[in-house]
Parts: structure tokens; sequence; C-alpha cells
């Protein structure tokens, strides 16, 4: 009776929601199930996978948090080689993660696109392995694999038009991925393009979800970085003083001290370089606190270059 009741119980806030956002139910599960499952969960008559139950509630920008479906050893034994892989990911150790896509690869359901779609961007950013060594993937295989990944799930994709789709988090840090590839390339007005409309995205749909911080604070960062490039620098401040006001409000302090890095850069090419180095003083002792040693380099170096060998942070 519980399993019935819980099942009941998702399936009629997924209804609901769906009402509510005015979506159809082939639209909501595009690339996750088919509609006649669809139908069936909406129900309660099955029980959605733990994939299928944390994309279809992201998409429709409810809280994955809380709710939980029935997982079974396989869907654990899964999570916890993502979980795995996340890790790997975050701090390019391919040693570590290649071996664990290739475990996933084993286990996992082929025809279960959110797991095809996450070991396609893992692979992105760990490289792969040619004659027993590790190598990166040239930038246009990059793309490839990223609009492969996005297609997965969202069919009708279209990188100009952004705002028309509906995205879980995995699919908008495969946008992001995509973002910072045509970076790579120097496509700098595509990019600023592509990160204006992801953010706008972000702020309507997960506004009221756990991932809204971290989402957020990811791909502001990247698009102040992109308008400091271009030399769109006042715009770039704007941006930067939004991301760091959500980052206090959400606590999701991971990008922080390069946003205000961004400010300090911003400002001294605008010459107001009082400005520029108390920001810098304040960008140098957050990434001392955190004991970020890469970051500390480059910004010692980057505000010598502007300031001269004799600034003190």
């Amino acid at each position: 009776m519980r399993f019935i009741m819980k099942s009941f119980f998702i399936g009629e806030m997924i209804r609901q929601r769906r009402m509510e956002l005015g979506l159809k139910q082939n639209e909501l599960c595009q690339g996750i199930c088919e509609p006649t499952t669809m139908c069936r969960i909406e129900s309660g008559k099955q029980t959605p996978s733990l994939n299928q139950l944390k994309v279809l509630l992201q998409r429709l920008g409810l809280p994955d948090e809380r709710y939980y479906a029935i997982v079974s050893k396989n869907e654990m034994l899964i999570s916890d080689l993502q979980t795995e892989i996340v890790s790997s990911n975050v701090f390019r150790d391919p040693q570590r993660g290649l071996p664990k896509i290739e475990e996933l690869e084993k286990i996992a359901d082929p025809d279960d696109r959110p797991i095809r779609q996450f070991i396609l961007r893992s692979k992105v950013l760990l490289g792969k392995i040619e004659n027993g060594q590790i190598v990166p993937y040239t930038n246009d295989e990059k793309l490839d694999m990223l609009f492969e990944a996005i297609r997965l799930t969202s069919p009708n994709f279209d990188i100009d038009a952004i705002c028309d789709g509906l995205y879980s988090v995995d699919e908008v840090k495969v946008i992001n991925q995509i973002a910072l590839i045509y970076s790579q390339l120097e496509q700098r007005e595509k990019v600023i393009d592509i990160y204006r409309q992801l953010l706008a995205y972000i702020e309507n749909h997960f506004q009221n979800t756990g991932q809204f911080g971290s989402l957020f604070s990811l791909v502001a960062f990247n698009y102040a970085r992109e308008l400091d490039l271009v030399g769109r620098y006042t715009e770039a401040i704007k941006v930067s003083e939004i991301n760091w006001k959500a980052c206090v409000q959400y606590e999701s302090y991971y990008y922080l001290p390069s946003t205000i890095a961004i400010i300090a850069e911003c400002y001294h090419f605008l010459n107001q370089d009082e400005k520029s180095k108390a920001y810098y003083r304040q960008a140098f002792y957050l990434f001392k606190a955190i004991d970020n040693k890469r970051s500390l380099r480059i910004i010692t170096d980057e505000a010598k270059k502007y300031f001269g060998d004799d600034f003190s942070f």
C-alpha cells in the first residue's frame, strides 16, 4: 500500500505541475520515456526509475532532493559510479574517471538516454585512451559529442532558441560545455548569446530548486568572463555583481573569488585602478582562505602585470 501511495503522490505531483506549465505529456517526457509510460507514471500505475524521476522533476522546475523512487541495486551502483565520475571530472582525473566510465557503460541500460548523455559529456571532459595513453578530444570532436548528447534527450534542441526548450540540470550543463568549446574557438559573440539565453532559462525555471545557486553562479561567471574578454567591461561588472549576490544568498561560493577577480580586471580596463586594486585584494584573500594555490598564482601575476611588481596584497 505504501508503494502505491508513494507512486500515486509522485505521479499526481508531476501531473499537476505539468498542467500548471501548460505542457503536454509528450513534451515533458521527450527523450526520457514513451508518452504511454508517462501516462502510467502520472496515474500512479508505474514508478519512475531514479533517473527518470530526477530528469522529470528538474524539467518541471521542482526540487528533486526530497522525492525518491524505489531504487534497485543496479540503480544504486549506477548512482555511485556517477558520483565517482563527477568527482573525476571536477579534478580532471582521467586515470580514475575513464575506468569508471567503462564500468558504467557495461551495467547501464543502452536505452537509458540520460545515462548515455552523462557518459558523453564526461568523456568530453576526461578524454580517451589511445595506445595506452590518455589523449584529449579535438574541439570539433567535443562539439559533435556534446550536440549528440543534448539531442539524445532534447531532439529538437536549437542553440539559437534555448529558451524554447525544456531541460534538466544535466542538460543545462551540456549546453554550458558547448559554450565553453565555442569560447576556446574564440567565437565570442556566439558564446555570449548562449550564456545570455541560458542564464534567462535558469532564472525562469530553476528558481525554486536546490540547484539554482550552483547553476546560476556557474553560467553567470562564464557569461561575465566572456563579456570581459570582448571588452564589454561595464556589462561584465553588472553580471558579476548580480552573481556575487546570488553566491551569498544561495550559499554557493565556488565561483565567488573568480567573480570578484573579473570585477577587478574590468575596473582596471575602465581606468579605475584604486577600485581594481581593492577587488583584487578581496579575491586574493578568498583564494587564500580556500587554499587555491593555482588561482592565487594567476591573480598575483595578473595584478602585478597591471600595477607593477611593487603591488602588495
